[in-house]
């Protein structure tokens, strides 16, 4: 089993920042890939960005140039910086983790971007 747990979700004006964290705990060896989705309200949840094995990252057309993705090994935590944030960014954010061929899934995290 793997746990997630994600932090730094909130509300921010449009052009705004937020980093978003995901710790995970558990049986972690073997992880495939770890990365962010996100859910906006009455639309199916996409990918935003994620860090495969040997650090390759792939990001939504959307996000490209606004949003980074990083990992810390030592800390076994995933990180979401996003920049220059939308209204059309708001949406729920979770952490995935894939390991094998499960998928784990943190909590969620409400972003909201105002205008």
């Amino acid at each position: 089993q793997v746990q997630l747990v994600e932090s730094g979700g909130g509300l921010v004006q449009a052009g705004g920042s937020l980093r978003l964290s995901c710790a995970a705990s558990g049986s972690i060896l073997s992880v495939n890939a770890m990365g962010w989705y996100r859910q906006a309200p009455g639309k199916q949840r996409e990918l935003v960005a994620r860090i495969i094995s040997g650090g390759i990252t792939n990001y939504a057309d959307s996000v490209k140039g606004r949003f980074t993705i990083s990992r810390d090994n030592a800390k076994n935590t995933v990180y979401l910086q996003m920049n220059s944030l939308k209204p059309e960014d708001t949406a729920v954010y979770y952490c995935n983790v894939l390991r094998s061929v499960q998928n784990y899934w943190g909590q969620g995290t409400q972003v909201t971007v105002s205008s």
